[in-house]
């Protein structure tokens, strides 16, 4: 404070004795005047100006106090908190933090603010050793307030750094404390615990603001949004999407003034709605991507937002502007794979797979820890083109993860469809030889030399069978189906090794020993009378070489149901064949079917009498109706008998089945 003439010294305690009086009743704007008068009148006051400039930022005039500040730079070493405090609350967060970096001494009150600038700016590490060390060394009445920032910051490490941070063991004695508790939970993906931390928080909240008359409905409903939305978020990671779509709704719906908290919801929305409602998920993410939002998300929920953006123009067919907003996300994020896929799968969209071919072995070439997704998304493009060889070859150049049982499976699948067997046993050999080179231990190694046994087997590799067989029986040398699958492979092609190796297997009575073979039978039945063994009564009766034989009942005929109302008047031959009935005489001979008939050459003597031409007063050459010449369309036909042999029918349906094999109809 600089040094003033004592004449001047009653004035000036006069003036801050007024503005003491206005600060104290908090009227500022009467304490800015005052404040004003001190430094027109005292102009290298520091205190004088200090107070001014408080005052100003108590009116919430911080570009107007940050003017002030750069206009006396004589005095601006005793403000340098107020102009860091100014420029935290106007967003400028990195000239805040360089302005509190050159304080050279540091009170409480600037670390505090530096820890707040540097929570905005995500250095999460840092804030979190300033704060234990802020709270370590003070003790005021702000001590909760430094707890509930102080499980913020974990919260957040564990949430975006995925640092693994135990437990702080912090009393929940408010909502902003088991909210907070609540995030930590979500970031060790414990989404249980945190649904019940913020069913916790959302009881705490309305319990806080009951007593409080000055609070109304809208506060309550606007301190609760952030806590239903972050609700809705672990509902939706649950699987429970129902209940999270209509959380989000209703928090929606109350129209908060959070804008963060309108641009989250939003976007949750989107990513339910996926592929479907897409009018609604454009509406939705036009919220989520204002320009008032740069300091209200982090950068993580700006690029999953971003990201949910790309897909959209990939959903909705906005080609375009799903390609520049990709090429954007690649600049900011060049180790993110999100953007690089979702360009690939609109290229392959758009007909353009080489290009897509192209986009992705760049990627996997300059981000070779990214290969495993971007190998697998290029196998299932090769696929999709029906490339089922460049799909393979993409798999195999995934190093050591090719050799992983998922991998390996789908491998033999994809050779076995193109008949390739030759390829998918050196696929299962070269990973069984890789198991047991680099991880012999491995619990995935004996299920694989079982696969490989099985498939040499079925394809006409005994001797390869056999050999991962007896490596497997040393493992697991009790293993009675390995060394029955061993004997199997022996016979093949060598039935010597097969009988040795069958003296091995345990005898019947051992197999046998614990089986219950009543239950067996029961358990047997239950297949159906159709499979059940029948008893019989028949008394067995001596073989020929004294052995017991049991006799097969023989069954009984059923005799014939009688109709209903049956007259016993009736004829009692009525069931039997016509020709086996005692008053049968044959029916009358139609001369006409003896024609043709006996052997070759052979004649009747009704030749000559169905001869027209040799009728006296016939024309030879004049056919006649009912002559075998040509019979006209007509002539008439033998009728069968109305109740004629039933050999009959069959032998008409022959004909005219002939018939319709010559493609005529019916």
């Amino acid at each position: 404070m600089a040094q003033n003439s004592e004449k001047d010294a009653p004035a000036l305690s006069s003036r801050f004795a007024e503005l003491n009086k206005f600060a104290q009743n908090q009227e500022f704007a009467k304490a800015l005047k005052v404040a004003n008068r001190i430094v027109h009148e005292f102009p290298k006051n520091e205190t004088g100006f200090q107070c001014k400039v408080v005052c100003l930022i108590k009116l919430d005039k911080f570009e107007d106090a940050l003017t002030q500040i750069n206009k006396n730079k004589d005095l601006i070493s005793s403000v340098a908190f107020e102009k860091a405090y100014c420029e935290y609350r106007l967003n400028r967060t990195q000239e805040a933090l360089s302005t509190l970096r050159k304080i050279p001494q540091p009170d409480t009150r600037a670390k505090e603010l530096l820890s707040q600038v540097l929570y905005r700016l995500e250095e999460y590490q840092e804030c979190y050793d300033l704060y234990r060390d802020v709270i370590k060394n003070s003790e005021d009445d702000y001590e909760e307030e430094r707890q509930t920032n102080l499980s913020a910051v974990i919260a957040s490490l564990q949430l975006w750094e995925r640092k693994n941070i135990d437990n702080p063991g912090l009393e929940e004695n408010s909502y902003e404390l088991c909210y907070n508790m609540a995030c930590y939970l979500i970031g060790r993906e414990d989404y249980k615990g945190a649904e019940q931390k913020l069913k916790k928080a959302e009881a705490y909240c309305k319990e806080s603001f009951e007593d409080d008359p000055d609070v109304t409905e809208e506060e309550i409903e606007e301190e609760l949004g952030i806590i239903r939305v972050q609700l809705a978020f672990v509902l939706q990671k649950l699987g429970k999407n129902e209940e999270a779509l209509q959380i989000y709704n209703q928090v929606l719906k109350n129209r908060p003034d959070d804008v963060g908290l309108l641009a989250v919801a939003s976007n949750n929305i989107v990513t339910l709605n996926k592929d479907q409602s897409v009018f609604d998920s454009k509406k939705k993410m036009k919220l989520a991507t204002g320009d008032n939002l740069k300091q209200k998300l982090t950068s993580r929920q700006k690029c999953s937002i971003n990201v949910n953006q790309c897909l959209l123009h990939l959903y909705t067919n906005q080609g375009e502007q799903c390609h520049n907003l990709a090429a954007q996300l690649k600049k900011q994020y060049p180790d993110m794979a999100a953007p690089v896929l979702i360009e690939a799968a609109q290229f392959v969209k758009e007909k353009k797979a080489e290009q897509a071919q192209k986009l992705l072995n760049d990627y996997a070439a300059t981000h070779p820890d990214k290969a495993l997704t971007t190998k697998l998304v290029m196998a299932q493009l090769y696929l999709t083109q029906g490339h089922v060889y460049e799909a393979c070859e993409s798999l195999k150049a995934l190093g050591d993860l090719r050799y992983k049982p998922g991998v390996v499976s789908a491998l033999v699948a994809l050779y076995l469809n193109q008949e390739d067997k030759e390829a998918a046993s050196e696929v299962l050999v070269q990973t069984v030889s890789w198991y047991n080179k680099n991880q012999p231990k491995s619990p995935s190694l004996p299920m694989l030399m079982r696969a490989n046994a099985d498939f040499q087997l079925k394809n006409g590799s005994p001797q390869q069978a056999a050999k991962m067989l007896e490596e497997l029986r040393k493992k697991k040398p009790d293993d009675p189906r390995i060394l029955a699958q061993l004997i199997s492979a022996y016979s093949q092609f060598d039935p010597e090794k097969a009988k040795l190796a069958s003296k091995d297997l345990p005898s019947v009575e051992e197999i046998a020993q614990d089986i219950d073979v009543d239950q067996l039978e029961t358990s047997f039945s239950t297949l159906g009378p159709k499979y059940m063994k029948k008893k019989t009564d028949a008394a067995p009766s001596p073989g020929p070489a004294g052995d017991m034989v049991v006799q097969k009942k023989k069954k009984k005929k059923k005799k014939g149901k009688m109709p209903k109302n049956l007259d016993a008047e009736l004829d009692p031959e009525r069931w039997l064949p016509r020709k086996e009935r005692s008053y049968y005489r044959g029916k009358r001979r139609d001369k006409r079917k003896d024609i043709g008939k006996g052997p070759q050459g052979a004649t009747s003597g009704l030749t000559d009498s169905l001869d027209a031409s040799k009728t006296p007063g016939s024309d030879p050459n004049s056919p006649r109706p009912g002559t075998a010449s040509s019979p006209s369309p007509s002539a008439p036909s033998p009728a069968p008998a109305a109740q004629g042999p039933r050999q009959q029918k069959p032998a008409q349906a022959q004909k005219r089945k002939k018939k319709g094999g010559k493609g005529g109809k019916w």
